[in-house]
């Protein structure tokens, strides 16, 4: 089967959830108010409440929300076949996912930007919202920790993505500062996407690694250390210095990597060789319900996207009619993004015959976001004649930066929960940004070395453990 024909079913639907299904969420279902003062300006402090030009504010939240989630998800699920992935992907974006931002943000621009933690206890009760921000807190460690171990191993192993990762951060400041000053937004972004493919290009031809041993770590362990020093810096400093630009851009670079990927399929009209509906499973393979829908959570709906909707996004919402864009939309893009990576990890991009897939795909968990780099810049190489190399690093960048802006911006929720235990539970010192901070990061080296050593892949290792839980307590049900 041609991947063409998937790709357009896809598309479509996800079209008429935005040109018709979110038209109706926002007309008939939450009458959105243009003259509705948001949050953003009555609590406005140019910290973390700011009105926020609104496809600024989507490609936070778009960059946000994406990760790298949407991506090693998708790349996994397809073990059971392609079939039940682009159905998950396909609906899931339509009647799910972005329902359920669009609505989060709503839900906490009308509420003064409260968190859903905070919300719970207006809602249900204080026990509640004690149980739900422990959950939320938790979650995020385990984000935070598995997308730091990820992006270090992509560094490991994808070199010349060093370079254009750590540039995106230079280009971002200098674009945060030039948009705060009213530069013109369509000069900037056009100059910050081609500084940033510029050093795409530079990374390609300059690789960079990290010694083997430093100060006792490995290569690995010190980019994570690196990353959360980072991203403990970044979660401090007021949201239109590094935060909004550097997502801004980010969604710009994906929605041109998602033309390339896309317009490739178009022009190399690439076979399916994997089954749309693997019957070659070994015995112990995990059961597809509901293991699918645990495995592809970002692409079809995840609650972490509810977190991210009412901790900094609502905050930042200038019109409350903007909630359609940020919320549903970002949502159709990672939905394509998860359709895309689907065909490039079921197609002769990465496997040439059914034969090769399949020992690709010989157990669950084997693939990820590696799988979607060799896949995908397979695809534009044929598709569009770009060097192997040069395709390699552009496809292993995007993901490292939208693995990086969700650990940004999940650091900074992380943050804002701890200060929010300072307020409820009478704990001042909670309420300062640094020691919060350090609270926060510091839970996540802890989880990264923890159980993972001088490696740092502590996270990847308890990370498993949820869908294994989830499996051992479906075993001893009785139905």
């Amino acid at each position: 089967m041609q991947s063409v024909t998937i790709v357009f079913l896809g598309l479509a639907g996800m079209a008429f959830g935005w040109f018709v299904y979110s038209k109706f969420i926002a007309e008939k279902i939450f009458q959105l108010d243009p003259d509705f003062v948001t949050p953003a300006h009555e609590l406005r402090d140019d910290v973390d409440f700011l009105p926020t030009n609104r496809f600024v504010l989507w490609g936070h939240h778009f960059t946000s929300i994406a990760g790298a989630a949407p991506i090693v998800g998708p790349a996994i699920a397809v073990y059971w076949g392609w079939v039940p992935a682009v159905l998950w992907v396909t609906f899931g974006t339509i009647f799910f996912a972005g329902v359920h931002d669009f609505g989060a943000i709503w839900a906490s621009a009308r509420n003064k930007g409260k968190s859903m933690g905070a919300l719970s206890e207006d809602v249900i009760g204080s026990r509640t919202r004690a149980l739900f921000m422990i959950v939320i807190f938790l979650l995020l460690l385990m984000v935070n920790a598995v997308f730091g171990v990820v992006i270090a191993g992509l560094f490991v192993t994808t070199t010349t993505a060093v370079f254009p990762a750590w540039s995106a951060i230079a280009v971002a400041l200098v674009i945060g500062q030039l948009i705060h000053r009213k530069f013109n937004l369509t000069l900037l972004s056009i100059c910050g996407v081609a500084a940033l493919y510029f050093s795409i290009y530079i990374g390609s031809q300059l690789p960079i690694a990290l010694p083997d041993q430093l100060f006792g770590l490995t290569a690995n362990g010190s980019w994570i250390v690196i990353l959360f020093v980072y991203a403990a810096i970044a979660s401090m400093l007021p949201v239109w210095v590094l935060l909004q630009p550097r997502d801004f851009i980010n969604g710009l670079q994906l929605f041109i990597g998602l033309f390339l990927l896309y317009g490739a399929v178009l022009l190399s009209l690439p076979e399916i060789t994997a089954p749309a509906f693997n019957n070659m499973l070994p015995a112990n393979a995990p059961s597809l319900v509901p293991l699918l829908f645990v495995t592809i959570a970002c692409g079809a709906v995840s609650g972490f996207h509810g977190i991210v909707s009412s901790g900094t996004t609502s905050k930042q919402l200038d019109k409350e009619p903007d909630a359609r864009l940020v919320g549903y939309f970002s949502a159709v893009g990672e939905g394509s993004l998860a359709l895309i990576t689907i065909i490039a990890v079921t197609g002769v991009g990465l496997a040439a015959t059914p034969e090769i897939w399949h020992q690709i795909y010989d157990q669950y968990g084997t693939a990820g976001a590696g799988t979607f780099v060799q896949g995908g810049a397979q695809i534009i190489q044929n598709g569009w004649g770009v060097p192997l190399g040069i395709s390699t690093t552009l496809l292993a960048t995007m993901v490292v930066l939208f693995a990086a802006t969700t650990m940004d911006t999940g650091v900074r929720l992380q943050r804002y929960i701890i200060q929010e235990w300072g307020s409820i539970y009478d704990l001042p010192v909670l309420n300062n940004n640094i020691l919060a901070t350090v609270i926060a990061v510091g839970s996540c080296l802890l989880l990264a070395f923890g159980a993972g050593g001088a490696s740092g892949s502590g996270g990847l290792t308890i990370w498993p453990l949820l869908a294994l839980q989830i499996r051992f307590w479906l075993d001893s049900r009785c139905w």
